[in-house]
């Protein structure tokens, strides 16, 4: 029998390869003539301290399989419209599941589009001054943030936006598509499930916080800041 590190690794991998991380960008169409969503290319990652190379392809993979499904299910939505099925159960479990299979295309680029930095965030930036503002102190925002990141479960950890008042929030969001505020920004953005660390960390997902922090590109992050 697999312990539950060794299985969880092992469908990984599995993934990793049907999905061919390695051959990123290729467009593609729907039925109709309609533009795919496209994988994009991390491959310049690989390398960073305290991220092996097998699982980021790991991860990458995965990355791949929910923009698949995502182009599956906006296909598939489109061809019962065409049919005039609209009012059948496959079509309301369709859009049940596009939230969940888009947020988790869309979740990962910000994750990876978040990382590969190697400097630490000049407490006279915009964002660090915003953070201070909103949590008392840079320190602060990372103490909280990190014990986010910390919480039981399975999910993200995510620094928000509120697009009304430029409020800075940390939020859970539970899988996917649970907890994400309406009109918010993503600032920044934390993978904490178990294929983000444990074929590195095992367990020990403080570690893995630990290294994510020091991989932050932080001008990426900050970019993002309205």
């Amino acid at each position: 029998m697999f312990c539950r590190r060794e299985f969880i690794i092992m469908c990984a991998m599995g993934v990793a390869g049907l999905w061919g991380w390695k051959t990123p960008g290729v467009a593609q169409t729907i039925k109709g003539g309609k533009e795919m969503y496209t994988a994009k290319d991390y491959s310049k990652l690989i390398g960073m301290e305290g991220f092996s190379e097998n699982l980021l392809k790991i991860h990458f993979g995965l990355y791949h399989g929910y923009v698949t499904n995502t182009n599956k299910v906006l296909d598939t939505a489109a061809q019962l419209l065409k049919e005039d099925k609209t009012g059948t159960p496959e079509w309301a479990e369709l859009h049940r599941r596009l939230g969940w299979e888009f947020n988790g295309m869309r979740l990962h680029e910000y994750y990876f589009e978040n990382l590969g930095g190697k400097g630490q965030l000049m407490r006279d930036s915009k964002l660090a001054k915003k953070l201070a503002e909103d949590f008392g102190s840079y320190e602060s925002w990372e103490k909280a943030f990190k014990a986010v990141g910390s919480m039981r479960g399975i999910g993200w950890a995510a620094l928000y936006q509120d697009t009304s008042n430029g409020r800075l929030i940390n939020f859970w969001i539970n899988e996917h598509d649970t907890g994400h505020p309406a009109g918010g920004n993503p600032i920044l953005i934390m993978d904490v499930f178990e294929h983000a660390f444990m074929p590195d960390y095992g367990t020990k997902r403080g570690d893995y916080i630990t290294a994510f922090f020091k991989n932050i590109n932080w001008a990426a992050v900050e970019g993002r800041l309205k």
